[in-house]
């Protein structure tokens, strides 16, 4: 038994270095103030859309597409797997909001304009 799950470790070890792309936790740490926003700028649970009305932005072209906004903010933190992805609105427009868990264990609010799809910060 101990030389299946022996095997079994050393198995799925080497599948997760062949699949690993070589590049250091340093590597995903973003330039600091580029995208990555502090927890005051934050727009509040309120401010953000349902999805009916998400919907009904993108089908009037108000805003991209969400996939769109991930991709900007992969961007940024380029390993970091994206949680949550919500449409608010911010100060004088509508931005996505995506909360995103860094391979560090940290998790990291970016905020990407909604109509251009650039990432916008404080």
């Amino acid at each position: 038994m101990r030389y299946v799950l022996a095997l079994l470790f050393a198995g799925l070890t080497v599948a997760v270095l062949a699949t690993e792309t070589g590049g250091t936790l340093a590597e995903e740490a973003a330039a600091p103030g580029v995208g990555i926003v502090s927890t005051q700028a934050i727009p509040r649970n309120e401010a953000c859309l349902s999805p009916a009305d998400l919907r009904e932005a993108l089908a009037e072209k108000r805003v991209i597409e969400p996939v769109a906004a991930i991709r900007a903010a992969r961007q940024v933190i380029p390993r970091a797997e994206i949680q949550r992805a919500r449409l608010c609105k911010h100060e004088d427009g509508l931005v996505y909001l995506l909360t995103a868990l860094r391979r560090d264990g940290q998790f990291v609010h970016v905020m990407i304009d909604a109509t251009t799809g650039q990432l916008t910060g404080r």
